[in-house]
């Protein structure tokens, strides 16, 4: 039977735990809980092994749940360097091997992410989860934080751009969250340096 609703996996990349979230959105943008859960790799192993294990797990989800397209959490420099070294090479091997697969792939920064589903870029963990939760209509919020941030991310994408706009009646209102990651994404965009030499 075809599929009448967007699929969209989410992943908040990570080489201890990489987050996964998949949805189905309707055209009323209204969305569904597919499959979500964390891809977990020992601190132990050899990095590149540890990146395998996570490109095997991703090729796995994306065969059976066959998402539409896919959205990774866009990777900012920490202070710890191993971590975030870490997390760079995770979220590359998730937009190679959706890439592979021809998915359209969007990348949105954690404040994008927190204004699509709560209304404030600034939010925290919590509150993120708890939105997640009361969207999706899910008995409790999905743990650890990262299957949650991974769903969030999915929805943030599936809310935006042409995905968000496919059943939106032409001239229709943001929502207040949809406005707030607007601003968010404005934010977030690099000024071009006739526009900052110009203030």
């Amino acid at each position: 039977m075809e599929r009448v609703t967007t699929r969209v996996l989410g992943i908040d990349p990570g080489l201890t735990r990489c987050g996964f979230g998949v949805i189905d959105v309707d055209r009323d943008r209204s969305a569904s809980l597919v499959r979500v859960g964390v891809i977990r790799t020992s601190a132990d192993d050899a990095v590149e092994l540890r990146l395998r294990a996570v490109s095997v797990a991703i090729d796995e989800l994306l065969d059976e749940l066959e998402p539409d397209a896919a959205a990774v959490e866009r990777v900012f420099a920490q202070h710890n360097l191993r971590t975030v070294m870490g997390t760079a090479q995770a979220a590359g091997v998730a937009l190679e091997r959706a890439a592979a697969r021809g998915l359209a792939v969007g990348m949105h920064t954690p404040s994008e992410v927190k204004a699509a589903v709560t209304g404030y870029g600034n939010a925290g963990k919590r509150q993120v989860a708890e939105m997640v939760t009361r969207i999706l209509r899910l008995d409790a919020a999905p743990r650890p934080a990262d299957a949650a941030d991974a769903l969030a991310l999915a929805l943030c994408h599936a809310w935006r751009g042409p995905l968000g706009n496919a059943g939106a009646p032409a001239g229709a209102a943001l929502t207040p969250a949809q406005a707030a990651w607007r601003a968010a994404e404005s934010a977030a965009r690099p000024r071009s340096p006739r526009a900052r030499r110009s203030r």
